[in-house]
């Protein structure tokens, strides 16, 4: 500051000295100029004034923003479930102002990745609960989830989206052998349910546990129908070989009515 005092000084100087050079010159009374000289005075204070006007604005910005960014980082602290930021005290107005700036633009950004992924996972939830028929998963959706809320979250759907697998891989085989069974029984689906269950549009089936229950159930009362109508084949060809026995029906001619 010394150095600078002095180049101030010898600059100040050497203009003063110009101007008595320039003021002789032109032959200014000496009155004059000391109304000149009072002039310059007056400019010089009235620069430097604003000059230290304008870094003291500055100074109070930089402080301004950092109550602001204080604020906004206990904020952001508090719905990210964070522990309280700690500022390096010895640091100086300017750094402290950019560490706290960097920190809350950091923070910000972990927040609106937080929303994104909870939005992501929501939607995830909705579709599989509507093709599952389950309850939605419960997390309070007006505050910011934390690390373990999303955790949790992210297995829910990854638990779901394994029962959603299992579930449609139950369906198709199921189905596969419901459709062979019918064309076996010559039977026609009659209820919603069967023709929701033969129908071409797989991805359309509610994969409800009472629907799969229900699946399973149609499978066992179509598989007892043809155990049924096997038993009773076996009978009737049984008294049909008996009756040939008691007629003494001819070898070819059971073979050709066989």
């Amino acid at each position: 500051s010394e150095v600078l005092a002095a180049e101030a000084a010898s600059c100040l100087n050497r203009a003063m000295a110009a101007l008595r050079d320039i003021w002789e010159e032109i032959g200014i009374p000496e009155e004059q100029r000391l109304e000149r000289t009072d002039v310059v005075k007056k400019h010089i204070k009235s620069l430097l004034d604003m000059m230290v006007a304008e870094e003291e604005s500055l100074k109070e910005r930089l402080l301004k923003s950092i109550a602001l960014c204080r604020k906004e980082l206990d904020t952001l602290c508090r719905e990210l479930q964070l522990g309280p930021y700690g500022t390096e005290e010895e640091s100086t107005i300017l750094q402290m102002e950019k560490n706290l700036r960097t920190r809350v633009e950091v923070l910000q950004k972990q927040k609106r990745d937080r929303k994104q992924e909870l939005k992501a996972l929501q939607e995830q939830d909705r579709d599989l609960c509507d093709i599952l028929c389950t309850a939605l998963f419960s997390i309070d959706t007006g505050s910011v989830p934390s690390l373990e809320d999303l955790d949790r979250y992210r297995r829910h759907v990854a638990s779901l989206n394994t029962l959603k697998e299992q579930r449609r891989e139950e369906f198709v085989s199921n189905k596969r052998q419901i459709i062979l069974l019918m064309e076996e029984l010559d039977h026609t689906p009659d209820t919603s349910f069967e023709r929701d269950v033969v129908c071409e549009d797989e991805e359309a089936f509610c994969l409800s546990k009472d629907n799969i229950v229900a699946l399973q159930n149609l499978l066992q009362q179509l598989e007892a129908r043809r155990a049924l109508n096997e038993a009773v084949c076996t009978e009737l060809r049984a008294r049909i070989v008996a009756l040939w026995e008691r007629l003494q029906i001819p070898q070819e001619e059971r073979e050709s009515s066989a």
